[in-house]
């Protein structure tokens, strides 16, 4: 689906997403950290912590690939986590955190995988049969997206 350049590219924009992501928080205080990013969104602080929720998924479902034969792949609300207790009020340290520890192995093992791992299906439920390929053009954008949105509300508000 993609070239080596392409993948090794995509792979580059994660590994860079968790300086990004605290480079976009640096410095904000709880009451900015508690401002949503559009009307009705999430707060800047429920979107760093998506981050790290999603690309948790998107970490465990990549060894799903890899690891099982078309493996059905779990879905998750992401409003309600969202919502939860943790993403709602933790610090953003924490996520961080974990985006620092989960980026280093994830991108650890991208850069280790054969051209063939990436033709590698699973199913998902709400996007039906996927290749590994998805899982990294969706990843590589995702991050970059959710970064924006703190960025741009940021410069909105004059931060």
């Amino acid at each position: 689906m993609f070239t080596d350049a392409e993948r090794g590219a995509m792979i580059d924009d994660i590994a860079a997403l968790p300086a990004l992501a605290a480079q976009a928080v640096d410095g904000l205080d709880d009451a900015q950290l508690d401002t949503t990013y559009r009307d009705g969104g999430w707060t800047l602080r429920q979107v760093l912590h998506h981050l790290a929720d999603s690309h948790l998924n998107a970490y465990i479902r990549t060894r799903f690939f890899l690891t099982e034969e078309h493996p059905t792949l779990m879905a998750y609300d992401q409003d309600r986590w969202a919502a939860l207790v943790d993403a709602s009020t933790a610090p953003v340290e924490d996520s961080l955190i974990l985006l620092g520890g989960l980026h280093h192995r994830w991108t650890q093992l991208l850069r280790s995988l054969a051209a063939s791992d990436w033709s590698r299906t699973a199913h998902h439920p709400e996007n039906g049969d996927m290749v590994l390929d998805d899982i990294l053009r969706i990843y590589s954008f995702h991050g970059k997206h959710h970064v924006r949105q703190i960025t741009e509300a940021r410069k909105r508000n004059g931060w």
